[in-house]
Order: structure tokens, then C-alpha cells, then sequence
């Protein structure tokens, strides 16, 4: 979030501000560069920024111009007067010079902060609106003439509410960018970016019977899950190929730096995957009387994955990163799981991997890349009354965190 509040101030910058805030620039000199990104190291003449191309060493000088902005009201105009010394690691900082031809370096014009300190409160009020005023579901109808989007909600007893999402003047739209589920990495969109099977979250008020809701902002992305078995890895080029286990052809998996790699704890994984099949939370995964994974009354909003190897669109309606009855917000309690990475990893483990959905069934880049997963694979096998073991596991499987998207 914070990181498109910054990002408004570059536009801001570049629409006709940035002459009258650092001087008129010469007709056919070079143009000064803007430069994003969280303070690594300072000191009185050199700070380091963590861009998004990487690490930019800042060179203060003399003439260099520091100002502080707002993360409330993140515009020039707001800026007050500041200095280096107000500048902390872990601070946001926006900075404008002629950026080196290499670009790693920069001779600092102009130094825009916004305090961590800022961003933090700022985060914590976005994330409480989203939480107590938000709304997520699968998308089935999108009427572009009337602007509504009607989205399937599975609400806390496992019942699907259809809901049709108006818009409120004005309102905004974001979209989840390709291969990131972070909420500060959404671009700007529109409502015809939305298709049929895409989950959307939205901001703004609930109707009073549930069925209609009117939103001020809506974030929407489209998502896969698939699952198998470990063939190979690769781990000079941090690559994971698996044998997808409805399709069963072979995918290779790239680990991006912003892929999420966890492994589910055993008795966890037991547990939840038992509480899924509706045996509640001591039953053991595998035992009988479990309800087949991908009926309804299988938990809260937010975790219903889509028939392995298939896109979201092709299964059940769900929430993405909502929280399960007595299992209590499962993305917060996928953070204390432990990371993994490739080298981890052996021939014949289980993973489960969300990601983007696109039309190369051959290759993904993970979002989110699960290990410790075979309870619930074995849970989806157990109740499909299929034959065949695990590897032949047609049916559709529930992960909790695996498609889980991020708000503030």
C-alpha cells in the first residue's frame, strides 16, 4: 500500500511539480531519475536504498534538499522541512539526481522521507478497513454496462452467498501484479481486467441481507494451485520440477525471490487437514467419516484451493486468505512456519505451489510453495472414493494458506 502512496508522489513529480520544486531543467539536458526504496545504511554523506532493481548507493551533499512526507496525505504540497539526521534504517525514502549510467549510484537533489514509523500506522488502519469492511469471493458475472460484479462469498458455516458488488463514485481498482499475491506490488486497473473465476476483494459496505455490497476500492487477481510429487531440483537455477498430480506431466516451478516457501509442520498439517474433512480438529487425517474435500461445509471463507492442476475459475467458490473456525487466521499462522528453500528439498516429497494463472501449463513461477503437505493430498484421496493411491488423486485438495493474498 505504502509503496503506491510513494509511487503517487513519482507521478506527482512528473506531471509538472518537479520544475517548480527543484528548478527549471534545461531544453535537452539530461533528465533527473526518481529513485524508490527502504534505507539499508546511512551516514553523514552516503545513504544505501534497497530499489526495486537493487541495492543504489546515495550520495548526500551540501545542496541536497530533505524533505518529510505524510504517509495520510502523501503529497508535495504536505511536505515539511527535514534532514538527514531525521532518517532511520528502515524508513521509505523517494530520491531524485542523475541517476549513474551502471545504476547503482546517485548524487541526491532531493530527498523525499516517509518514516517507517508512518508506514506502520498507516498499514494498521488500511489492514483494520479491509479486515472489518471487506468482502471476498469468486467472480461469476461481470456486467461491464451496469459496472456490478457479482462474486460467490462462502461464508463461516460453509454456505455460498451470491453477492453483487456495485461501485461507489470514484472508486478505485487494483490488481494483483503477475506472480505476487503483496498487496503493495498491486497495479492500477479497471473493472474490465476482471474475468469469470478471479477472486476479488473489495473495501466499502455490506447490504443488510448480504447480498449486496458497495465497494470504494476492489482488488482482484487470478490464481492457479496444483500439486506433485517431486521429480528433480535444480538449485543453481532454483528450479523444482514435479509431476502434477491430476495431469501428470511434468511442470517446472521457478523460485522468484518473492516466493513464499514454507513446510507444514506434521501434527499441524494432520490436524488441519482432518478439521477440513469435517472430523474435527483431533480426528487424524486419513480415518473415516470425513466429508469428501470440495462439498460445501468445509470451513470459513479463504481456503478453498480449485481442483489440482485446474485454474480457480474451474472450482469452488473461496475466499483467498480468510481464516477457518478454530483454526483462526491460517496466513498469520503460515508466518511462523519454517522457511524452506530448493536445497531443502528431495526427490518424491509432496509440494503444493500457487501461482499466477496463465497459459503455460509447463512452467509457473511460485507464489507460494508448500511443503509437509501429504495429509491433505491423502485426506482428498481418502474421501474421493477413488482408487489408487495418492498419485492418483483426481479430486480437489484444500491447503490452508496456499492461496492466500495479502491486504495492507
Amino acid at each position: 500500500m505504502v509503496q503506491n502512496v510513494i509511487f503517487s508522489i513519482v507521478i506527482f513529480l512528473f506531471s509538472g511539480t518537479f520544475a517548480l520544486v527543484f528548478g527549471q531543467t534545461p531544453s535537452g539536458s539530461v533528465k533527473p531519475s526518481v529513485i524508490v526504496g527502504d534505507v539499508v545504511t546511512i551516514d553523514q554523506t552516503r545513504i544505501v536504498v534497497n530499489a526495486k532493481s537493487g541495492a543504489v548507493d546515495v550520495a548526500l551533499t551540501g545542496k541536497t534538499e530533505f524533505k518529510r512526507v505524510s504517509a495520510e496525505n502523501p503529497t508535495l504540497s504536505a511536505a515539511t522541512p527535514s534532514a538527514a539526521t531525521d532518517i532511520v534504517v528502515g524508513d521509505r525514502l523517494m530520491v531524485t539526481g542523475i541517476l549513474a549510467a551502471d545504476g547503482k549510484s546517485i548524487p541526491a537533489r532531493a530527498v523525499y522521507l516517509m518514516a517507517k514509523t508512518d508506514i506502520a500506522q498507516k498499514q494498521a488502519k488500511e489492514s483494520e478497513r479491509w479486515k472489518t469492511r471487506g468482502i471476498t469471493g469468486r467472480v461469476t458475472t461481470v456486467n461491464m454496462q451496469s459496472g456490478q460484479i457479482t462474486i460467490d462469498v462462502l461464508g463461516m458455516m460453509g454456505a455460498t452467498t451470491s453477492t453483487v458488488v456495485t461501485l461507489k463514485p470514484a472508486a478505485k481498482f487494483k490488481r494483483y501484479a503477475p506472480d505476487s499475491v503483496k498487496f503493495d506490488e498491486a497495479e492500477s486497473s479497471s473493472i474490465s481486467d476482471i474475468g469469470k473465476g478471479d477472486i476479488v476483494r473489495a473495501v466499502g459496505d455490506k447490504g443488510a441481507d448480504g447480498t449486496t455490497f458497495a465497494a470504494e476500492e476492489v482488488l482482484s487477481g487470478a490464481f492457479q494451485t496444483i500439486a506433485g510429487a517431486v521429480k528433480s531440483i535444480d538449485v543453481a537455477k532454483n528450479e523444482v520440477v514435479i509431476t502434477n498430480l491430476q495431469t501428470k506431466k511434468d511442470v517446472t516451478i521457478s523460485l522468484g525471490t518473492s516466493s513464499v516457501m514454507k513446510k507444514f509442520p506434521t501434527e499441524m498439517a494432520e490436524r488441519l487437514a482432518g478439521a477440513q474433512a469435517g472430523g474435527g480438529m483431533a480426528r487424524p487425517a486419513g480415518q473415516g467419516g470425513a466429508r469428501p474435500v470440495g462439498q460445501a461445509g468445509q470451513g470459513a471463507q479463504g481456503g478453498a484451493a480449485p481442483v489440482a492442476g485446474t485454474t480457480p475459475g474451474g472450482g469452488r467458490p473461496g475466499g483467498f486468505g480468510g481464516a477457518r473456525p478454530g483454526v483462526g487466521n491460517i496466513d498469520e499462522m503460515l508466518e511462523r512456519f519454517p522457511n524452506i528453500t530448493a536445497a531443502d528439498l528431495k526427490a518424491g516429497d509432496m509440494i503444493a505451489v500457487s501461482s499466477t494463472r496463465t497459459a503455460n501449463v509447463d512452467r509457473i513461477t511460485a507464489i507460494k510453495l508448500l511443503a509437509g503437505v501429504e495429509p491433505f493430498l491423502r485426506m482428498a484421496q481418502a474421501t474421493s472414493g477413488r482408487p489408487g493411491g495418492m498419485g492418483a488423486a483426481q479430486t480437489g485438495f484444500q491447503i490452508p494458506g496456499l492461496d492466500g493474498i495479502s491486504i495492507p
